[in-house]
């Protein structure tokens, strides 16, 4: 198996994988970028989640009870960095068609604990959606140390921020 290509060949421009310069790295990245975008949208939404009102800032909800379990709302509102407001209404729009479910917390029953809901269909429907992204993810990143893994999400992160920024 050969490393990932870039617009100029094999694991950089000169194809012996020593390494991009900052230039070719960001001609490369600015030329792939929208390829995984375009790749990303045509994500299909499972059958079983066809009459559901999914959008893609749903996914990111559904990854974190997915991998992460069952948490409060305002868990999830910090996770995915919006308002509480936010989240709630997500949440709620989620409920209202199935796929979450809410429960007050044993706890504190002031805060609102969501999951998954318990319909077996709906839950393999989402965890199918989501896998995909996940293995290719697990495969793209095996190869790479803890450290490289790391920084690859430092470096998508800053990116994502430089470009809500306008930066």
């Amino acid at each position: 198996m050969t490393g990932p290509t870039t617009p100029s060949g094999p694991s950089g421009p000169s194809g012996t994988g020593e390494g991009l310069t900052a230039d070719d790295a960001v001609r490369a990245m600015l030329l792939l970028m929208p390829r995984v975008a375009a790749r990303v949208k045509r994500i299909a939404v499972p059958e079983a989640l066809a009459g559901f009102q999914l959008a893609p800032r749903h996914l990111s909800l559904l990854a974190y009870l997915v991998f992460d379990g069952p948490m409060p709302v305002g868990a999830l509102a910090e996770r995915l960095e919006v308002a509480h407001t936010t989240a709630s209404l997500m949440v709620g729009d989620l409920t209202r068609q199935g796929v979450l479910e809410r429960r007050p917390d044993p706890a504190d029953r002031r805060r609102t604990i969501v999951s998954l809901t318990a319909d077996p269909a709906t839950r393999t429907a989402v965890e199918r959606w989501l896998a995909n992204g996940s293995a290719s993810w697990q495969a793209a990143f095996a190869p790479l140390t803890p450290a490289e893994r790391a920084l690859f999400v430092r470096t998508m992160a800053a990116y994502e921020q430089g470009t809500a920024d306008g930066t």
